[in-house]
């Protein structure tokens, strides 16, 4: 019991200006008490105005009361001071350097909670209630707190600038108006903040917008000269054969009708489906089946084909395995490039859509890439080497070559170049 008479008794006996417990007990003619040395240094402040306040109420007094230590307060501190209760306010409630610090408060101070616009004083949550619970102070403009309340007070009228003359572009005071302003164009404080914020936002999404317009301005840029930087495309085979690649055909992907043999370069229809393990990357309807390499930079590989109809194809790793839709067939969409061989003729197939190819029917083609150039090329080999179908565009991942059979029987190997 005695400890939460304590616990109680201890908010009314803290001194509101060093807010610890009262030292020296004096209660002034309003009603509060202070430590009798704090009261006397904040009426000492106000010696040059003759007039004494009481820093809660800010009732004035004249002339200066007589301080008399109260003993009745003094044994009730002395009581709770012996409980072992009093707790400072913790370490994160005083004000550092960056900080507003109340102006209210003596010895180490807190951090300012409100400034006010009409004592042009900041305070701490303490100090503050007063303007809370006095009807006059109630009416005071309470901001968050500032470093620099002054710069909000007209030099000539010493009011408060609420106003804003868009005449002369200058924060004014409401006698300024009527005054030096008198006739010009003035709004609220308050309403060209708001215009000002609907400006700047504005602005904002300009300065934004031509960020996104210029960045899209430099990626068209950056693949222009990657484009121009690119070196031109060989005219010869022993050109193209600086580029060769090793590839391999992926078990992984091929389809169970196509048997792979030497060493996963060649593919073959077969009748009956060969033991292949389930695989999520597996052709699961079509005879189809990718390199197990990926191609960048620059590769060139040739492909001999005995067959009716074979397509050579490059494609994206992620083109759709499963069933016998366009999303699956190389060429069927835009993930795929491919050229259809038949016995007779060529046709280019991208998206679904052919185009006619003209050009000397042989059963080696050769495959030049340049990813970063976007440009994949066909080319007829024989005794020369005669340019079938060339492709610019933008590859976005990395390709995988493939072949794409429709018969039984027929085959395509991937040559080994010297």
């Amino acid at each position: 019991m005695a400890q939460r008479r304590a616990q109680l008794d201890q908010e009314n006996i803290s001194c509101s200006i060093c807010l610890d417990l009262i030292t020296d007990p004096v209660t002034i003619p309003c009603g509060h008490s202070y430590c009798m040395d704090c009261i006397k240094a904040h009426w000492d402040e106000e010696d040059c105005k003759n007039r004494y306040s009481c820093p809660q109420c800010r009732k004035t007094f004249t002339p200066r009361p007589v301080l008399v230590k109260s003993t009745m307060l003094a044994d009730l501190v002395e009581e709770v001071r012996k409980t072992g209760l009093q707790a400072a306010p913790a370490d994160h409630c005083y004000a550092g350097a960056e900080d507003v610090a109340c102006d209210v408060c003596t010895g180490r101070t807190l951090k300012a909670h409100k400034s006010c616009l009409v004592c042009l004083v900041s305070y701490c949550e303490k100090h503050l209630q007063p303007h809370y619970d006095a009807a006059q102070l109630k009416k005071h403009e309470l901001v968050e707190p500032s470093k620099n309340l002054q710069e909000n007070v007209c030099s000539h009228h010493n009011e408060v600038m609420k106003m804003f003359c868009r005449t002369d572009q200058q924060c004014i005071c409401s006698l300024c108006s009527l005054d030096k302003h008198k006739g010009h164009n003035t709004v609220s404080a308050a309403a060209e903040m708001a215009v000002r914020q609907r400006q700047l936002q504005g602005r904002q999404q300009n300065i934004q917008q031509r960020i996104q317009d210029r960045e899209k301005e430099v990626s068209l840029k950056v693949t222009e000269v990657d484009v121009l930087l690119s070196q031109p495309e060989p005219k010869t085979r022993a050109g193209f054969l600086k580029y060769s690649r090793e590839i391999t055909l992926d078990p992984n992907t091929a389809n169970k009708y196509l048997l792979l043999s030497g060493r996963n370069r060649k593919a073959t229809v077969m009748i009956e489906q060969e033991p292949y393990s389930s695989h999520p990357d597996r052709f699961t309807d079509l005879w189809q089946v990718l390199s197990r390499e990926s191609l960048t930079g620059r590769c060139y590989w040739e492909v001999e084909t005995r067959r009716r109809e074979v397509n050579l194809a490059v494609a994206y790793k992620n083109i759709s395995r499963a069933g016998r839709s366009s999303e699956c067939v190389f060429g069927g969409n835009d993930k795929s490039w491919a050229l259809y061989c038949g016995n007779m003729s060529y046709y280019f197939l991208y998206n679904n859509v052919q185009t006619p190819v003209s050009g000397l029917v042989s059963s080696r083609v050769g495959v030049y890439l340049d990813h970063s150039a976007g440009i994949l090329s066909f080319y007829s080999v024989s005794e020369t080497m005669t340019l079938l179908h060339r492709v610019q565009t933008t590859f976005t991942q990395p390709l995988y070559a493939g072949l794409w059979f429709n018969y039984y029987k027929d085959t395509a190997e991937l040559c080994e170049l010297k």
